[in-house]
């Protein structure tokens, strides 16, 4: 069921409005867990764009994470190739500190719509698009906040439950790891996921955690340095795989499994794809996909077929808007395994925990 392509799947979004809590921040509403719908004002095949101007402003980190603000700019440039729209992307001061600023940039230079990549700009899109009720606003992570904004939310502790039996089925010691870059409830997701994910396979295995900053601190996204004593120390005590959820820092991960010799599973991309450095392509046994890039493109194709916001599109492996790499072949001889996973989850004979 998992193709080996993933990455020509199609995902449709919502046009309807539907309000829902949202699990990545511990939520819990009418509407949790239903699929992206495909918009009823929307044909198959998007029209060209007449002026279309999209703003994007990233999360920490910004481009060149190999991750997750990296995963957001494919759907960008698509939208670009695909769409004719012209593009504009901003990235935040290192703290994070002007992420209103940036929206409000764009605002005044006339994109529409804007999108702000990860859910520490929920306060920001909430406050910004309350003052231009005319631009329509996304953001990834976190909940709608307004009748202008859409939600892009992801099942992510659904893809890390495959993620932890890939870990499982592969450690013939059972002792894997996961660190997290922040932690907070959306990275707990993954932890979640991943953690129930293992233990579906090896009840008794032993899983180190380790989050590199408290929740608040975003600089756990961009520290190699912490992601590759983190994953040493794991090597050291036995990890034979350690899956990270860490942005940026993932790469001293790789360090870390390479010195090690052992291996490590990436996130949100492709990263033995998007990994430059040859040697660290090698430790990557697999990445569990988050696809932000399929949620921003259908965001802005559902935008120029007229969708409005006040919603929130989620992509769960219902749509394939989660999943595992196939790149380099390490996981093909228990492929069987994964899709049988995916489909208790897709079915509903397994209910992945988001929570630890």
């Amino acid at each position: 069921m998992l193709s080996k392509r993933f990455g020509k799947m199609a995902v449709s979004t919502m046009a309807g409005a539907m309000l829902m809590a949202v699990a990545a921040c511990g939520g819990g509403g009418g509407d949790a867990g239903k699929s992206a719908a495909p918009d009823a004002g929307a044909t198959g095949e998007a029209p060209k764009a007449a002026g279309l101007k999209i703003g994007l402003a990233f999360d920490v980190g910004g481009r060149g994470d190999k991750s997750f603000n990296d995963a957001a700019y494919a759907g960008l440039e698509k939208a670009k190739t695909e769409l004719s729209a012209e593009i504009k992307d901003l990235s935040p001061a290192g703290d994070g500190s002007n992420r209103g600023e940036l929206l409000r940039q764009l605002a005044e230079a006339g994109y529409n719509p804007i999108i702000g990549v990860g859910f520490a700009y929920g306060a920001d899109i909430k406050k910004t698009a309350a003052e231009y009720p005319d631009i329509e606003f996304a953001v990834v992570d976190s909940p709608t906040s307004g009748k202008n904004v859409t939600g892009l939310l992801f099942a992510e502790e659904q893809g890390s439950y495959l993620a932890g039996v890939a870990a499982a089925t592969k450690a013939k010691n059972g002792h894997v790891g996961f660190i997290g870059g922040v932690e907070s409830d959306l990275i707990k997701k993954f932890e979640a996921g991943y953690v129930a994910g293992v233990k579906s396979v090896k009840k008794d295995a032993k899983i180190d955690v380790k989050y590199l900053t408290p929740d608040g601190d975003f600089s756990g996204f961009k520290a190699p340095d912490k992601g590759k004593v983190a994953a040493a120390k794991m090597y050291q005590d036995g990890a034979e795989i350690v899956y990270h959820a860490s942005g940026d820092s993932g790469i001293g991960v790789f360090q870390a499994a390479l010195a090690a010799k052992k291996k490590a599973i990436g996130v949100d991309s492709d990263q033995r794809l998007t990994v430059k450095e040859t040697d660290l392509q090698s430790v990557i046994m697999t990445s569990m996909l988050k696809r932000v890039d399929v949620g921003v493109f259908e965001f802005i194709k559902a935008f120029q077929g007229g969708a409005k916001g006040g919603k929130n599109d989620i992509y769960d492996l219902k749509v394939d808007g989660v999943g595992l790499s196939a790149t380099g072949g390490e996981i093909d001889d228990i492929q069987a395994a994964i899709d049988a996973a995916k489909k208790q989850i897709v079915d509903g004979a397994i209910t992945v925990p988001a929570k630890p």
